[in-house]
């Protein structure tokens, strides 16, 4: 994972003064580059100690080491998407349309590119495995999380799958308090700090299913309320409705669960698609 991403995925670690280092840096990465320690402390109007602080609950080892992650990483990108965008900076009052597409386009193609790299495969097979099996599927999100489990819902039960998509807490809460045996329960979260889609796992957990966590936080409390953990990873701008970037990161392991499930009974798979899409484009 990118530091950028890392910055955005550690928001809830931080303090006030550290989240006001983590908005200025969030607007402008490149400041990193051009200030000192004490001057970006003064930009931030906060101490070179909350600076330190801020790096190591990166993981960093302090400024020097942060200069450099982020030089190595805004100049990949440039190299990979142009160096006309100002990678990570916020939609400014004064882009234009083109400009606001253009950041936002990259953007996407970061999160999924970060979030495939950084995937588990280990843990992602042994998902797909257990879904392949599952006597029952349940699928919960809120807000923008839930068109993420509606779209796994929709790749799911056109292909025969016993999936089903839980429109409100408490219907979430009840299926999964009621799982019988072979079910397996699916939280969607970017934040992982959904409160309602957090006791929906830790229900259905304790009622024995197998709980899995989508979300872009790993030491979230819905991370720790799964038995697995698929992880995306996104830099979101503040100018938004719901989520946008973090929603297509999610759709990315959305995609990746359905093509492992879909693989392993691929004739079957094929046969099922051929026939809904006859049913629902009749010639």
């Amino acid at each position: 994972m990118g530091i950028q991403s890392t910055i955005e995925a550690s928001a809830d670690k931080f303090t006030p003064a550290m989240q006001r280092v983590a908005s200025v840096i969030r607007d402008n990465p490149g400041v990193v580059l051009d200030k000192t320690i004490s001057d970006l402390a003064t930009a931030c109007k906060t101490s070179v100690a909350t600076i330190v602080r801020f790096c190591r609950t990166l993981g960093l080892s302090g400024y020097a080491q942060l200069r450099m992650s982020l030089a190595t990483e805004l100049g990949r990108e440039a190299a990979q998407y142009g160096p006309g965008l100002t990678l990570g900076a916020e939609i400014a009052r004064s882009d234009t349309l083109q400009e606001m597409a253009s950041k936002v386009a990259t953007l996407e193609m970061l999160a999924i590119d970060e979030t495939v790299s950084s995937l588990d495969f280990t843990a992602l097979e042994r998902v797909v495995a257990a879904l392949d099996t599952a006597q029952r599927i349940l699928l919960f999100g809120i807000g923008a999380s839930q068109f993420v489990a509606q779209d796994l819902h929709h790749k799911l039960f056109r292909v025969g799958r016993n999936a089903f998509l839980m429109a409100d807490p408490h219907e979430a809460w009840s299926a999964a308090l009621l799982s019988p045996p072979g079910t397996i329960a699916i939280g969607f979260s970017h934040s992982g700090n959904t409160a309602d889609t957090v006791r929906y796992l830790e229900i259905a957990r304790q009622a024995g299913a197998l709980t899995i966590a989508i979300t872009g936080a790993a030491d979230s409390p819905l991370a720790q309320a799964a038995d697995e953990r698929l992880i995306s990873h996104a830099r979101e701008s503040r100018l938004r409705a719901g989520a946008m970037v973090s929603r297509i990161a999610q759709l990315a392991i959305v995609d990746c669960l359905f093509l492992g499930v879909a693989h392993l009974r691929y004739e079957q798979t094929v046969d099922a698609l051929q026939k809904t899409r006859d049913v629902t484009h009749p010639k």
